[in-house]
Parts: C-alpha cells; structure tokens; sequence
C-alpha cells in the first residue's frame, strides 16, 4: 500500500512561516513526479506548486516568491517553504504523488491556518 505521509503546518500569524513536508517509499519518489495541493473551505481544490522527477519546479502566481517546493532525494521527501504567510493561504494542504498513465497517490493533508 503506497503511503505520503505529510508533516509541518499549524498556526502562524501573517507573515511568518511554515514548511511541510511529505515522505514516501523510495519506489513511489524515484518514479513519481510530486506536487502540493490546497483546499480552502468553500473553494475547489488547486495545485499551489509541483516538481519534476529531474527537479523542474512551478508555483502558481498567487505564492510566487513565497512558496518554495524542493524535494530530497535521499529522504524521499517533498518540501513546502512557505514564508509570509497570508490569511488567505488558509487551507488544508496535501502532497500528491503523479506520473502520466499510472494511479495518483494522495498524503493524508494537513490545516495551515494564517491569523491575521
């Protein structure tokens, strides 16, 4: 059974920082590209950041230059830097693992919760 176990997030006032962080098996983070999702109540899920198996990196505009995805390899882990938080940030976050053509693989999320 192929697990994400995510870790990080809380309560932090506007401005501060969080970092997440999601861990698997090393079969799952060789193969699978990663990516870290939110969910803010009453609004669709979104992609916030993914990353490449080679490293490539994305974020979306509205954390652009706050948000920082990274991975390691060697822990088999997916990082979320996240620096001056804003309330609207306030979500409940999950990592995802993905790979075109196979099954997608979901960690168990977590609340991020931004005070203004």
């Amino acid at each position: 059974q192929v697990q994400l176990v995510q870790s990080g997030g809380g309560l932090v006032q506007a401005g501060g920082s969080l970092r997440l962080s999601c861990t698997t098996s090393r079969d799952i983070f060789g193969l699978y590209n990663m990516a870290w999702y939110r969910q803010a109540p009453g609004k669709p899920r979104e992609v916030v950041a993914t990353i490449q198996r080679d490293g490539e990196d994305s974020v979306i505009a509205s954390v652009k230059g706050r948000f920082t995805i990274s991975r390691d390899d060697a822990k088999n882990t997916v990082y979320l830097q996240m620096n001056n938080l804003k309330p609207e940030d306030t979500a409940v976050y999950h990592c995802k693992a993905f790979m075109w053509g196979l099954d997608d693989y979901w960690g168990q999320g977590t609340q991020v919760t931004v005070s203004s």
